[in-house]
């Protein structure tokens, strides 16, 4: 919550005001939307009381709707539950179940815990491993990974470094398991020139299909009913038209989006005119507006 996202609300006469977690939600606002990523039987029950007493309060989004994606099983699932007519020779998945492999907490709820995921190369290294824990395939990507980020209709997909390529000649070469918190954070600090690896540049990998992209985050709103999520996407490096997704998590970090401030404003403007509220809004404005000109045209000065 930057200061440059709040200002520019304000600028379209929306307050963005932090609720206090220490306060009972009942006895805070009114407000007319209410954005959050918490999901505990607590907080469930203070939006079930706060909506009882306010009915006309919109909730971003559904705790229960947020759940699905604090398990790595349940996430993915929604992947293969996606209707979409896949025209030309691009195709999207989820990963199998073979070596090598990532090894991820089974609890994806945003905590620096769910964050502790391992590279793993052999049988050998699961015996490190303390579960209960997701594996996923791990396919060759040329080491860039597209995170996808959906607001509302909105859809936004950028590259990001990833974990290197291997070679499969040097699997008995590399151990058991490599630790890892942050993908990026692996691929930045391996070295570029290792016989074991082979990293391509940013710039030099291609951008999947416009459209192809905004189908599936389509879908993918649809089937988690969902409004503020992302979702990770890579391209198996053998079949250049293949991409899986490998994770989805919600209310991401926004700010690391490209002009995310008026994304997140034109979705919050957006949520007030669907709920019946812009119009409330936009009168309030015009009575404020028309009395500071009253003023200034007492005064003798116009006022901007």
């Amino acid at each position: 919550m930057r200061d440059s996202l709040v200002n520019l609300a304000r600028d379209r006469f929306i307050d963005l005001i932090k609720i206090d977690t220490e306060r009972l939600l009942v006895d805070q606002g009114p407000f007319d939307c209410i954005l959050h990523k918490m999901c505990d039987d607590n907080w469930k029950q203070q939006l079930v009381d706060y909506k009882a007493r306010n009915p006309n309060v919109l909730i971003l989004d559904a705790p229960e709707a947020i759940e699905r994606l604090h398990n790595r099983i349940s996430m993915l699932q929604a992947v293969s539950e996606l209707k979409i007519v896949q025209s030309g020779s691009d195709t999207f998945g989820i990963p199998n179940q073979a070596f090598p492999v990532i090894a991820k907490p089974l609890v994806a709820d945003g905590t620096a815990k769910s964050h502790d995921m391992s590279l793993v190369y052999n049988h050998g290294g699961l015996n490190s491993l303390k579960p209960p824990f997701v594996l996923q395939e791990f396919i060759n990507h040329g080491g860039v990974i597209f995170k996808v980020y959906v607001v509302g209709e909105y859809v936004e997909c950028v590259k990001r470094k990833s974990l290197p390529d291997i070679a499969e000649e040097k699997l008995d070469s590399l151990g058991e398991l490599v630790n890892f918190s942050q993908v990026s954070n692996l691929a930045s600090n391996q070295k570029t020139d290792d016989n074991y690896y082979k990293l391509m540049h940013l710039d030099e990998y291609q951008m999947p299909p416009e459209q192809f992209i905004k189908d599936i985050a389509t879908g993918l709103r649809e089937a988690l009913n969902l409004s503020l999520f992302n979702f990770d996407v890579i391209r198996d490096t053998k079949l250049g038209n293949r991409y899986l997704v490998v994770d989805i998590n919600y209310f991401p970090g926004f700010a690391k989006m490209p002009s995310y401030e008026s994304v997140m404003v034109d979705f919050f403007w957006n949520v007030l005119s669907k709920n019946g509220r812009r119009e409330a809004v936009e009168s309030t404005e015009n009575e404020k507006k028309r009395k500071l000109e009253d003023i200034g045209g007492s005064r003798g000065d116009v006022s901007q």
